[in-house]
């Protein structure tokens, strides 16, 4: 019987959004009365939604493009499905505080305290409890964050993506920008705003899938992730 977790947020109008990128906004297309040709009806069931949203909303997965205008050739749509569809791990960093960086000996010690390797193509996760603490908090925006050494040492292990909870896989103004950079030039992702990684701790293996939308030339995209244990 095969467990399958639910890693991606809801979807809905006024959440929370990094600084600077679109609000995200529903509102009622049409609903079942119009439909129905219903006059003076007393309700209204949507049918259909409006949404607008950037491609950075909730649970996402920056495209190459994202990173830097050098990588303007590897947009949403034309990165390898098989970058979406992995093995993963996911590592317990709940000790971190607030604004505190991820090092790449912080990841190798957690690796050995889980008696866990990365492997290449692999999707590592961290879970550092923020979401359930932070979120819709005024301390949401200042999770931890990965240090630049500890991306590049990431790429050096030629793993597909890595995950974090937070809106930002670095700490904004410290480390996010080189963060993105470096995996734009190593050619690796990042997944933003997971949930309920604390169910995946001491568990081991499992299967990681989270795929985009087909947005040409897009920049991200929201993904309904996934762990899969068999």
């Amino acid at each position: 019987m095969k467990e399958i977790i639910d890693l991606s947020q809801e979807i809905y109008s006024g959440m929370p959004v990094f600084n600077g990128l679109p609000e995200v906004s529903f509102t009622v297309h049409a609903t079942h009365e119009q439909w129905n040709g219903e006059q003076n009806a007393k309700t209204s069931t949507p049918s259909v939604y409006k949404l607008e949203l950037g491609e950075h909303t909730g649970t996402h997965v920056d495209a190459l493009n994202h990173m830097g205008k050098e990588f303007s050739a590897s947009s949403i749509d034309k990165m390898p499905l098989s970058m979406f569809y992995t093995e993963g791990i996911c590592l317990n960093f709940s000790h971190k505080k607030l604004k505190e960086l991820i090092t790449a000996e912080d990841i190798e010690r957690a690796c050995e305290k889980e008696k866990i390797e990365i492997k290449e193509g692999d999707t590592v996760l961290f879970y550092t409890n923020h979401y359930n603490v932070y979120f819709g908090t005024e301390n949401w925006p200042n999770g931890p964050g990965l240090t630049a050494e500890a991306t590049r040492w990431l790429g050096s292990k030629k793993i597909a993506a890595f995950g974090v909870e937070t809106m930002s896989p670095g700490i904004p103004k410290v480390t996010n920008r080189e963060v993105h950079q470096i995996c734009g030039e190593m050619g690796f992702t990042h997944y933003e705003n997971m949930i309920n990684l604390d169910q995946l701790i001491s568990r081991g293996r499992f299967r990681f899938i989270a795929l985009p939308l087909k947005i040409k030339g897009g920049t991200g995209s929201p993904v309904r992730a996934i762990a899969v244990f068999e």
